[in-house]
């Protein structure tokens, strides 16, 4: 590559990083929750679900009232979900039980495609489609030929990002979206450059990411801090492990 060529990738990159300087035009202190949907009927069985769409079991109704009495004070202005069943009722729940406005279906809060591995469990996709699954463990869905690449869910995720701050910015407070664990490991990622899977970070049914964004002046780089990473809401039930 070009010094020229690279020049060009550094620039494109921090024009896009969702980073301090992204934040400089926000007017409040403001901060962001994320927040993975509760457990779904996939999710009990050890399904990868991706586009897939399955409802909230009782468990994952009673994590989401819980997560909806944690956010009851937390001064939320809007909530925004994936449009899939398991994220929407998700933000449903957690909304009336923390008075918070009715969520707002947004297409790129959307689960990562999962291609051939969706509705199987991890062992069935290893006996079906041998190769793929084992580029998985040391790439994860970068290695599954059909997957969404890493580049788009990247794309999505910063899109994503855009969304939340003009959110932030017109109505103030602070913003909540409910997504799934593939795409809110990129919201993450993308605040820290990151640009392949590795290393994973664990999202747990209803875990609760939060980001607090702090202006500074004017046009300079807002201070941004990752307060809280996977914090379950406890609600006195027995989890299984994430699938992914």
């Amino acid at each position: 590559m070009s010094t020229r060529s690279s020049r060009i990738g550094i620039l494109d990159f921090m024009q896009s990083a969702i980073d301090e300087y992204f934040f400089s035009d926000l007017g409040s202190p403001s901060i962001f929750y994320l927040v993975r949907h509760g457990e779904s009927v996939a999710n009990a069985e050890r399904r990868i679900q991706g586009h897939s769409d399955y409802h909230l079991n009782d468990q994952g109704r009673n994590q989401a009232r819980s997560a909806g009495s944690w956010f009851s004070d937390k001064k939320v202005s809007q909530v925004f979900c994936s449009p899939l069943v398991r994220a929407h009722e998700t933000a449903r729940i957690i909304a009336a039980g923390a008075g918070l406005p009715e969520p707002i279906p947004y297409g790129p809060l959307i689960e990562v495609n999962v291609g051939k591995f969706s509705g199987l469990t991890l062992e069935e996709a290893k006996q079906r489609f041998p190769v793929d699954y084992e580029r998985f463990m040391y790439q994860s869905w970068e290695g599954v030929s059909d997957a969404e690449r890493c580049a788009s869910i990247a794309a999505r995720a910063r899109t994503v990002w855009a969304m939340l701050k003009d959110s932030a910015i017109k109505n103030g407070g602070n913003v909540l979206a409910v997504t799934h664990g593939g795409l809110l490991q990129w919201l993450v990622r993308v605040t820290f450059g990151c640009t392949s899977w590795m290393p994973l970070l664990t999202t747990g049914n209803c875990g609760v990411f939060e980001l607090s964004v702090m202006p500074t002046k004017p046009g300079k780089p807002a201070y941004i801090h990752w307060k809280e990473i996977n914090l379950i809401p406890d609600d006195g039930t027995n989890r299984i492990e994430p699938v992914f």
